[in-house]
């Protein structure tokens, strides 16, 4: 992935550093949140794939990690207001109730019925800095679990990634669906037009993920994600092919419609039911993760939305 563009002081002083070798680096407050969000996903990326001409030797940089956990320490103090959950001893429950209490916007119904073949577009840029690593952040948690949690965070991980069949993971599959809107489908190819509020969504399971003592708000940020899967991606499907869109187009949503209505179950119960069971210290980090991510998803769709009303792009260029 190249590097982005800076959008503030902190993302600015990380980009130029980045593009040296590894040295001492040191950065003020950032400006905003695009500021805030896309120096993290700077900082985040160099344990995924990397960018483009930048060492390796930076991902592990010590001034560099002062830098990246003093940003962090800004995104969870916005994560604490949220709320952190008690301590339930029916976790899968508990989790259950959460998702169904998930009352943001519809988006999903305004795509199955409303939206323009371009805001279709808009919206898998904005996914696309996910689909395209789909599984990658939450596949961190599988050395740190054992026992039958870890068995079924495998079952589900094994889905997402085609049971190793290259045309059918989900994040090829995604890819299919990009073509077909004529998108580019190189890996981070929209980074830079998307706003801190999806950079935001991509931060927060990265920090779970990259942390060994955020394990449990991991697990319940991918449960999150499962329950509250089927009938979204049954809208988005829905509505790609009232604008035309082909089998191959919609397969990507068709797969999570029938994938994820058994994930629900395996996720809160066998997954996170059994963590909260073996560690349960942690059993409130499972609600937490999940009333994360379902909240800044939340805040981003109303974000999509409101631009959308306006007749804006929710980019922050227009395709």
């Amino acid at each position: 992935m190249k590097l982005p563009t800076p959008r503030g002081p902190v993302s600015e002083a990380l980009i130029n550093a980045l593009t040296r070798a590894p040295h001492a680096i040191s950065a003020g407050d950032p400006s905003d949140a695009d500021d805030l969000h896309l120096a993290l996903f700077v900082c985040y990326e160099l344990h995924y794939r990397g960018w483009d001409g930048v060492d390796d030797a930076w991902e592990w940089e010590p001034g560099l990690l002062g830098v990246r956990a003093a940003l962090e320490a800004l995104f969870e103090a916005d994560l604490r207001t949220l709320g952190v959950p008690v301590a339930v001893k029916d976790v899968p429950h508990a989790l259950i109730d959460l998702t169904r209490e998930a009352g943001g916007p519809s988006l999903s119904g305004y795509i199955r019925g409303r939206a323009t073949r371009e805001q279709f577009r808009e919206f898998a840029a904005h996914r696309s800095v996910y689909h395209l690593r789909e599984a990658d952040p939450h596949t961190f948690a599988i050395p740190r679990l054992s026992g039958p949690a870890k068995a079924a965070l495998l079952e589900i991980q094994i889905d997402e990634y085609g049971g190793g069949v290259l045309n059918r993971m989900h994040q090829e599959l995604f890819k299919s669906t990009m073509t077909a809107l004529n998108l580019d489908t190189t890996y981070g190819a929209y980074v830079d037009l998307v706003p801190a509020a999806t950079l935001a969504n991509n931060n927060l399971m990265s920090l779970f993920g990259l942390h060994r003592r955020w394990r449990g708000a991991l697990l319940g940020h991918l449960a999150a994600y499962e329950m509250t899967s089927t009938g979204p991606n049954r809208n988005y499907g829905n509505g790609l092919r009232r604008l035309g869109g082909s089998e191959a187009a919609t397969r990507f949503y068709d797969e999570h419609v029938e994938a994820d209505a058994v994930h629900e179950q395996i996720a809160a119960f066998d997954m996170c039911g059994s963590f909260a069971t073996a560690e349960p210290e942690l059993a409130a980090d499972v609600l937490f993760g999940a009333r994360c991510v379902l909240t800044l998803d939340d805040r981003w769709a109303s974000d999509v939305l409101a631009a959308w009303s306006a007749g804006e792009s929710s980019l922050r260029a227009a395709l």
